[in-house]
């Protein structure tokens, strides 16, 4: 027995549904269950897993953003399933002469504004909160150069080093000598700057991507909420070796980084005297 039009459509349309409803809720749960913290992984297509609260809000409005734009995805290839089934000549052959609806109007007008304002809440609230540096516990001034970054530590006996990327460290292109090192659950304050050309401080898992520009000093924040190590890289063209200066930062316990800070002292002892800005004192 042949299937009559408005049934095939109903069919196309639940097929259609269900593919995209299971796709969403792949993209929308995938990312926790199989990325590792920290880092990139084979073939990757979501967010990397979460390592801070800033990141946390990010995957979370990436996740409605995406439930979102599904359910008025749906909602559109239903009403076009409905014009061509319902509408096509064979089906209505007069067609209705109707040039007006003021509720149809009104309710495509309306219902876009009210979506877009739904949008905008969550997202200033999430730009704030990238934006508003809270209280510092620990700043570190990151510089970038062609090609490489420094590091410097003003609250902690003003020491500095630079991080070069390593060719016998994995993961290949990430790994470098001299890793930042932070600890874990208090507020980093980073201040960005560069000394040759604008770079870009971004890691992933941390939600954080700031300019660094020189003769500007740009700042960021971010609270590491897992231990581990942490990877990104420049997120701007910067020259020929823009790929090859990979951002690393080791995530540690309170213990950890006092013993760290005490041998990065000797490390990286330097006779000279530099001035940056502390995180109890005022922002540059």
């Amino acid at each position: 027995m042949r299937m009559s039009m408005g049934r095939v459509g109903r069919h196309l349309l639940g097929l259609a549904t269900i593919a995209l409803v299971a796709t969403g809720v792949a993209l929308a749960t995938g990312g926790v269950a199989f990325a590792e913290v920290g880092q990139p992984e084979p073939w990757e297509w979501h967010l990397q897993a979460s390592g801070s609260p800033v990141m946390d809000n990010i995957v979370w409005f990436h996740n409605f953003l995406f439930v979102l734009i599904t359910l008025i995805t749906l909602f559109v290839l239903a009403l076009l399933v409905v014009v061509v089934i319902k509408f096509n000549a064979r089906a209505n052959p007069v067609p209705s002469r109707t040039t007006h609806n003021t509720l149809i109007e009104v309710a495509w007008t309306l219902v876009p504004v009210l979506i877009l304002v739904g949008i905008s809440v969550p997202s200033f609230r999430l730009l704030f909160l990238e934006l508003d540096v809270p209280k510092a516990d620990i700043t570190v001034k990151a510089t970038g150069k062609q090609w490489y970054w420094s590091y410097a530590y003003p609250d902690n006996g003003k020491f500095e080093f630079d991080s070069l990327m390593a060719q016998d460290k994995q993961p290949r292109l990430l790994g470098v000598d001299n890793e930042m090192v932070v600890p874990v659950n208090k507020v980093i304050r980073v201040q960005v700057t560069g000394a040759d050309v604008i770079h870009a401080f971004a890691l992933p898992a941390f939600g954080v991507k700031i300019d660094a520009i020189p003769g500007r000093l740009n700042e960021t924040w971010f609270k590491a909420t897992k231990t581990g190590m942490y990877y990104g890289q420049c997120s701007e063209l910067c020259g020929k070796d823009h790929a090859f200066m990979p951002i690393a930062i080791r995530v540690v316990n309170d213990q950890e980084f006092a013993s760290w800070v005490e041998s990065a002292k000797k490390k990286y002892a330097s006779g000279g005297a530099s001035t940056y800005a502390s995180a109890a004192g005022p922002t540059q």
